[in-house]
């Protein structure tokens, strides 16, 4: 089953947002575009208690985007972002939800990240999302949405180590920081990924 996976494609992720990507919203209009090839569509959301702990607001003397150790993990402190119940975790609002069938939300937990549509940033709990596609026997998977270089990344090498086929599409998808994008994209195809335009579906 052909399925396209949008990830985090929510206001503050978008121009205006509280970690706004660069013309991140120029993803919207092709996604739109592109849903109806797809037989199942599927969406990540980032959705994060007030208090977590990614937050550099939650970390006295800590500066946003310092690196800290997180519970033994390497955590990069952001500004807060995609906050529970906030307009900023919302979905922007020209994005056609109508086909998405089910909606997998990651970061609840306060002591740990997550970049991942899949699993937490220590792999300690997943989303459903693995179960979800196997249960659909969807294997070929597509994915779209923000931040190329952070959650899209880290949702695509695992859904290839989960033995899914991931191919992302690159016009569907803008990354926060354009160096570490090429780094990832190589290792995208490295890891056995495909990446091609929306244009070559």
């Amino acid at each position: 089953m052909k399925t396209l996976i949008i990830v985090d494609a929510q206001n503050d992720f978008m121009p205006g947002g509280a970690l706004e990507v660069r013309e991140g919203d120029r993803i919207v209009p092709v996604i739109n575009k592109i849903i109806p090839k797809f037989e199942l569509v599927l969406a990540t959301q980032d959705w994060h208690p007030a208090e977590h702990k990614s937050f550099a607001i939650n970390h006295p003397n800590r500066k946003e985007y310092e690196i800290i150790d997180l519970n033994g993990i390497e955590q990069k402190l952001w500004p807060p972002h995609c906050i529970q119940g906030t307009p900023g975790a919302d979905f922007h609002p020209d994005l056609q939800l109508n086909s998405v069938e089910a909606i997998f939300r990651s970061a609840m937990d306060v002591e740990v990240d997550s970049y991942s549509g899949f699993y937490d940033n220590a792999h300690l709990k997943s989303t459903g999302l693995a179960g979800f596609l196997r249960e659909k026997e969807a294997d070929d998977l597509y994915f779209c949405g923000l931040a190329a270089d952070i959650c899209v990344y880290y949702t695509i090498i695992d859904a290839l180590a989960e033995g899914f086929k991931a191919t992302l599409i690159e016009d569907a998808t803008v990354p926060l920081i354009q160096e570490d994008y090429e780094k990832v994209r190589k290792d995208i195809l490295a890891r056995g990924g495909k990446i091609i335009t929306s244009e070559e579906l």
